[in-house]
């Protein structure tokens, strides 16, 4: 068991040498050592005081003040931490298999007051509805086993980016501008790209596979994509062809746009579904769960996409649309499109839109036991540094785990005892 601590610590150390020089000037380096730490440390709180006290007992102020200025005003690079943690993961998680998707998501962070940047009443995925929070997109990469986030960018709403008292208060840089969630992705998938990461599907639920401007900007990228879709989406099938241009009359130019008419219209993803035969349903598992198999109901059907096609010449080209209805439904639940290859199998392509739940359980494990969603600070620069803090540690974790087996990967930090009496500001009053 020492020796394995050891080991541990170690491998800590090294891939804390790695971290510093994404952080730039000497005097980071301890903040930054004792920042992992506290979030690596239990605790029921990993806002900053608290991880003060955790990681130096007798110093909390000094400590506090240094962690502070440190995620909250230092001039070091967010995007480049997660860079260097994103590679340190993948060097172990590859080593059990290739990188199967690009996982597009965004994650809420709920909300009291509404002056921490980007807070908006929006809706909140972890509340399951409209609330006050800030949402922050990410791409994740999986593998067949593990993931780990390689990309993570506030998502500032409209009238935030409008209003310049608030992007003042909350330091945010000019160069950010209102985007859409699924025009932040775009850029996060061309930095992947220009960094080298190894190519995959990407892979998104509805709420960016419906926005055809992304699936058709993924495609020209020449990657793959596996993208939720609404069921009010609709497509055309070898039953149910797109239109083709009006006949030339001989005068003028060529008509060259498709001609939709009353008789020509395309068809809804949930009808399509409704439609298909029972011979079309397989029963299909695509991995085993802690409870049994996980297993549904699926149909795939070849379709091209009828998005504002009547303003394009030529039909969209055909693609996969996946569609699931467990038996224990009265209708279909879930549809995607993809631009796989025609020969992915059945089981592959159900695998790949299902890989989504890694991500749920990153996002789970970095909440419950990371603390990404404790930052009290309400800066722009905070958010970013405490996330990018937030997903080293993590990486840190996820290495463990994909080289050891039962990994022990924090078993060598131990927090001192608090002195008698310490209580972080804002804690509840004692009864």
């Amino acid at each position: 068991m020492a020796k394995n601590v050891a080991a541990a610590e170690k491998r800590f150390s090294e891939y804390l040498e790695q971290l510093f020089e994404s952080v730039g000037h000497a005097d980071r380096r301890e903040p930054l050592r004792a920042y992992l730490a506290g979030l690596l440390l239990p605790g029921e709180r990993k806002s900053v005081e608290p991880m003060a006290a955790k990681v130096d007992p007798r110093n909390v102020r000094s400590r506090h003040q240094s962690m502070h200025h440190f995620v909250a005003d230092a001039p070091w690079d967010a995007d480049a931490v997660i860079g260097a943690a994103r590679g340190y993961a993948l060097e172990q998680m590859q080593r059990r298999g290739p990188i199967e998707a690009w996982v597009i998501d965004d994650t809420g962070i709920p909300k009291k007051g509404k002056h921490s940047v980007g807070v908006a009443r929006q809706y909140c995925g972890v509340l399951g509805k409209q609330d006050n929070c800030q949402v922050a997109v990410s791409i994740s990469l999986a593998t067949e086993r593990f993931s780990v986030p390689a990309a993570y960018r506030l998502y500032l709403p409209e009238t935030w980016a409008q209003d310049e008292d608030r992007r003042l208060g909350a330091r945010v840089p000019k160069e950010i501008q209102f985007q859409k969630k699924w025009q932040i992705a775009l850029d996060q998938i061309d930095q992947l790209l220009s960094d080298g990461v190894q190519t995959a599907p990407v892979v998104m639920d509805a709420g960016y596979g419906t926005a055809t401007e992304l699936r058709d900007e993924i495609a020209r990228r020449g990657l793959q994509y596996v993208a939720g879709v609404q069921g009010e989406v609709t497509v055309w099938t070898d039953d149910h062809p797109p239109p083709v241009a009006k006949p030339y009359g001989g005068r003028g130019r060529p008509p060259t746009l498709l001609r939709r008419s009353a008789d020509t219209q395309p068809m809804a993803v949930s009808e399509l579904a409704a439609g298909l035969p029972s011979s079309a349903w397989r029963s299909i598992r695509w991995r085993a769960g802690s409870k049994g198999d996980m297993r549904s109901r699926f149909a795939r059907v070849r379709v091209r996409a009828a998005h504002r096609d009547n303003l394009r010449s030529e039909p969209r080209p055909e693609e996969w649309l996946l569609i699931e209805w467990p038996t224990d439904e009265k209708s279909p639940t879930k549809f995607w499109l993809s631009n796989v290859p025609e020969n992915t199998s059945f089981t592959n392509l159900v695998r790949l839109a299902k890989i989504r739940w890694w991500i749920e359980r990153d996002y789970q494990e970095l909440k419950d036991e990371i603390g990404i969603d404790h930052y009290e600070g309400r800066g722009w620069v905070g958010f970013h540094h405490h996330g990018a803090l937030c997903i080293a540690a993590y990486a840190f974790l996820i290495a463990e785990r994909a080289r050891l087996s039962p990994p022990e990967p924090a078993s060598f930090l131990q927090a001192p005892p608090v002195p008698r009496g310490f209580r972080p500001r804002g804690s509840p009053a004692e009864t």
